[in-house]
């Protein structure tokens, strides 16, 4: 069953790595989707794929990369396209 999600990851989640961390689990589980550094010093990611996938990625998300220490996950739910669009670093 495909699902899809947007996450905002705060706390120190930006110059430590976060977004490539977020693009290789995404890629790992056949995700699509994308991932980017905001104005507020947050990280926002949205994916779309198998809901299996969707959480272990999620797991991967809240623990981050070494450097970093997510404080906080926002999670929304969104409605699947269906499409493959790839995941991307923006």
């Amino acid at each position: 069953m495909r699902t899809a999600r947007r996450f905002v990851m705060s706390g120190r989640v930006q110059g430590v790595g976060f977004r490539f961390f977020a693009s290789e689990a995404a890629r790992r589980e056949g995700l699509h989707g994308h991932v980017c550094n905001r104005v507020d010093g947050s990280v926002e990611a949205v994916v779309e794929g198998e809901i299996l996938s969707v959480d272990r990625f999620e797991r991967a998300l809240r623990q981050g990369p070494s450097r970093a220490r997510v404080e906080h996950v926002i999670v929304d739910e969104l409605d699947p396209t269906g499409r493959a669009t790839g995941f991307e670093i923006r």
